[in-house]
């Protein structure tokens, strides 16, 4: 037996992945355990979970795997201060506690964490090495072009490269302080998100607005070329001397300063969303195409936090730069972990890959489970009520009719996803033909801004007749936006086609409005019986009852929140929201019979934080 430990820590997203002879037995993020969103401190519960869901002990791991290379990543921020010194002490001495109590010390906090029982190698890798190994070699394909973007690593943001067998090599690269994931994340504080995990926000906020800033970002910000690469202005940008992403003059450049957090979102934001929206996707398309000339291939592997905007993965497809993509489903940080794992078995071991007719990412539900006794027990302890089904027929038929009468139901189910979507197993459901069902959910139980959209669940056969997507191709992981079908489509009138901002919301364009975003797109995710099981058996009973085999899911958390881990928790968001229903395994709890708690306060978040 080989048993490889991978980990990724310290900056974002930190997270632990076990490989046993090669197989993915489990991974899992930090914040789950310790309830602490995005928490980049050492994984210790994440590691612990590991082994135990292993039945492993530290001294029985072959190896260690750390996903990028500290050393290399001080020698970029030591570097960086001094080509601006005196300019950016603040930032730099507020960074150095951190650096020596534990980035540093990388090899310290392991040891620690498998209690000192650990004396065998420790592999460090490249940041984007571990990007490139967890796009590849998960994939399902033999051979592949392999694309990574995001904020950066020890020097690289952007890496290309190929995939063959159980062999990656990357050839080309973009430097810091050139960087994609950056670039956006900048205009993500501007708009008064929180950069990291304003995001998603960002790039739901775009499809308001319309992109008036593009020529001024292309004139200003970036030098782009056709294949792709770029160089960004640094006059306009603070990230590598300060405490903030943007200057006094990016703010002269988009007609004032900065938007408070939590302030009223105005068109200047949305139209500015829309405008690094547009020049996000045409650097990823140049880059996939050029890449794609490169090397003649016709399958596509991402990896990097880039590759979680769903829109620009949605456009490689639908201008067929390539055939197929393939996309990390832990694209960001929290993924370096698995692919360091995998880049010691394939590459450094020389173990040969064997794909699988799906992908060898096992769904992406890696995380803990609850058998039903461990249910039952949790249950009683709290002083729910409920009804257990022992019969999983018959438990899918109550829970699609109580979705079809328009109940919104937390679902918790089997092993807990790993990334940042809920793929069915820590979800929040609804019934997508609701048009008041996505002001519902975003106010009522998620508590977050009304403008975000929600992502449709779709049985994969039924797919192609209700999004853009080819008949037998698959989205599991929600990582694609592409249009809806124009056949369930609504016509508007000409007053709501000149809606603008957030009126848009009142529009009804489809007959899922639940989850038609208001550019008529959707993230889907497409749902099989093999990778998802009972969720599968659901949605197939949902639609024997209605018709449509759609519904709308969402991550089981509150704002500020990451999904929830155990039944305790799922129990308590479920007390605290709107929310009617809860269904844990075989256990379905109904809110008007549960006895009031005291509800906890409406979580907030943080301010903008900077990056490393």
């Amino acid at each position: 037996m080989t048993a490889i430990l991978g980990i990724s820590a310290f900056y974002h997203d930190s997270a632990a992945a076990l490989l046993v002879d090669g197989n993915l037995v489990a991974a899992a993020q930090e914040e789950r355990f310790t309830r602490r969103k995005h928490d980049y401190r050492f994984p210790s519960q994440a590691v612990s979970y590991c082994l135990a869901e292993a039945g492993i002990t530290p001294e029985k791991l072959d190896y260690v795997g750390f996903y990028d290379k500290p050393l290399a990543k001080f020698d970029r921020l030591f570097e960086t201060y001094l080509a601006y010194a005196p300019i950016g002490f603040r930032s730099f001495a507020k960074a150095m506690p951190l650096w020596f109590s534990g980035k540093l010390n990388a090899r310290h906090e392991i040891h620690k964490a498998l209690s000192g029982r650990y004396s065998k190698r420790t592999v460090f890798a490249e940041h984007h090495e571990s990007h490139a190994s967890s796009a590849f070699f998960p994939s399902p394909f033999e051979t592949a072009a392999i694309l990574t973007m995001d904020g950066v690593g020890e020097w690289a943001t952007t890496t290309m490269g190929t995939g063959k067998g159980n062999q990656i090599t990357l050839r080309n690269e973009l430097r810091f302080p050139h960087s994609l994931g950056l670039l956006y994340s900048a205009f993500t504080y501007f708009c008064g998100f929180r950069v990291n995990s304003g995001e998603y926000k960002l790039m739901g906020l775009a499809p308001y607005g319309q992109p008036k800033y593009v020529d001024c970002i292309r004139r200003h910000l970036i030098d782009l070329k056709d294949d792709g690469s770029f160089r960004l202005n640094m006059r306009y940008f603070s990230y590598c001397q300060g405490l903030r992403m943007t200057n006094r003059a990016f703010a002269d450049l988009f007609d004032g300063p900065p938007r408070a957090m939590e302030s009223e979102l105005t068109q200047r934001e949305m139209d500015i969303a829309a405008s690094i929206q547009h020049v996000t996707e045409e650097i990823v398309v140049r880059c996939a195409r050029h890449l794609q000339q490169q090397t003649g291939l016709r399958r596509l592997c991402l990896a990097g936090g880039v590759a979680l905007n769903c829109v620009a993965n949605g456009r490689i497809l639908r201008e067929k730069v390539f055939d197929e993509i393939w996309i990390q489903p832990a694209a960001g940080d929290a993924g370096g972990a698995l692919g360091v794992a995998l880049l010691i078995w394939h590459q450094l071991l020389g173990k040969p890959r064997h794909l699988s007719a799906f992908d060898g990412q096992q769904g992406s539900l890696l995380g803990p489970r609850y058998d039903d006794e461990e249910v039952r027990a949790a249950l009683d302890a709290i002083g729910a009520i409920y009804e257990f089904h022992e019969n999983e027929d018959q438990l899918c038929d109550v829970v699609a009719g109580l979705l079809a009468h328009q109940k919104v139901v937390g679902w918790f189910q089997g092993r807990m996803e790993f990334g940042p979507r809920a793929l069915g197993s820590r979800s929040i459901l609804a019934d997508a033909r609701s048009p008041e069902m996505q002001a519902t959910v975003n106010l009522k139980i998620k508590y977050r801004e009304s403008f975000r959209p929600f992502a449709p669940a779709v049985l994969e056969e039924n797919a192609a007749e209700f999004f853009a997507i080819q008949r037998g191709q698959s989205s599991p992981y929600m990582l694609v936006t592409l249009p809806v079908h124009d056949n369930q489509r609504i016509l508007i009138s000409e007053t709501e086609r000149h809606c603008a901002g957030l009126d848009q919301l009142k529009v009804l364009r489809s007959r899922i409005p639940a989850v038609t975003h208001v550019d008529y797109s959707a993230r889907i995710q497409t749902v099989d019986a093999t990778r998802h099981g009972r969720f599968e058996k659901l949605l197939r009973r949902f639609a024997n009852q209605t018709g449509c085999p759609v519904l709308l899911n969402t991550s089981f958390n509150r704002r500020g929140e990451p999904l929830v881990c155990t039944p305790e928790e799922a129990y308590r968001c479920f007390m605290n929201t709107e929310m009617d229903v809860l269904v844990i395994e075989g256990f379905v709890l109904m809110k008007h019979a549960q006895r009031p708690v005291k509800t906890s306060a409406v979580p907030t978040l943080d301010k903008n934080l900077p990056l490393d």
